[in-house]
């Protein structure tokens, strides 16, 4: 019983050293900052709240550190030597200076670390889509390092032109690209896939509303979509419209090969004038 209320003293006491020094921590906006004393992990609210970065910390009470100031690279250098580095390829902006990445090689990542996933990277300060970073980490938490000046630009400007593009992830080819690389740009691209989706359903939708119509559902078909789509009285109906500017390519109706002549706003007309 002794011994346990000597420890207990002694981490008392170094909790309370603990206000009077200095420690550096990274932090993310809006985390917190951990330090250990003795075997024991205190973890702090920041001050300012807001504060994201590399800091020098200084606790104020057993809740809350303040920032004294920013590190110097030479001590945040210092800091991720304590961990292990690992090449991961940038994806996106998760929110911050927080990144989503991807190893470069999933099985030195497998074998290393245990994972063959997209992973969190804190604290990005350099780097776009697609580069090669090189982050330090536990398998866990995961630190941006720099940039991997070693990687082949090429390979950031391809997938770069194929996103730019939106090319389906099975038609990306270029020279050397590898499973992980394909890996990266279907992650990439599914936002933005989402959202090009969402913007031509509300341009379909309006162009048929304009009309008097109302859309059902759409499909891809390459240059053209496939739309379902209903008349005022409800009738159903399936063209082929093109994805540029609209125009008929198949009315599904007889147009005497007039079908081009419309676009799809001027096409639910037709078709009503031609019911009615």
């Amino acid at each position: 019983m002794t011994d346990i209320r000597q420890l207990l003293n002694q981490v008392a006491a170094q909790e309370v050293q603990l206000r009077d020094r200095q420690f550096l921590a990274p932090c993310v906006r809006g985390g917190r900052v951990r330090t250990r004393v003795a075997a024991i992990v205190c973890t702090f609210a920041t001050e300012p709240r807001d504060f994201e970065g590399w800091g020098i910390f200084q606790p104020i009470d057993e809740k809350t550190a303040k920032v004294i100031t920013e590190a110097s690279l030479p001590q945040i250098a210092e800091y991720l030597k304590l961990f292990k580095p690992l090449r991961l390829r940038l994806i996106r902006v998760l929110q911050g200076q927080t990144w989503l990445a991807y190893p470069v090689n999933e099985s030195d990542a497998k074998q290393r670390f245990g994972i063959a996933q997209p992973v969190p990277v804190h604290l990005v300060t350099e780097g776009n889509v697609f580069e090669t970073i090189i982050a330090c980490g536990n398998g866990g938490a995961w630190w941006f390092n720099d940039i991997d000046r070693r990687a082949d630009p090429l390979v950031v400007e391809e997938l770069l032109n194929h996103l730019k593009e939106l090319t389906l992830t099975a038609e990306v080819q270029f020279k050397g690209i590898s499973p992980e690389m394909r890996t990266v740009y279907d992650l990439a691209i599914q936002p933005k896939r989402e959202f090009q989706q969402q913007w031509d359903e509300k341009r379909l939708r309006r162009a048929l509303r304009q009309g008097g119509g109302d859309l059902q559902k759409f499909s891809d078909r390459g240059e053209f979509w496939q739309v379902e789509w209903t008349t005022g009285d409800g009738q159903r109906h399936t063209s082929a419209i093109a994805k540029n500017d609209l125009t008929v390519v198949s009315s599904g109706i007889c147009l005497s090969g007039r079908d081009a002549d419309f676009d799809l706003q001027s096409l639910v007309g037709v078709i009503e004038g031609r019911d009615n």
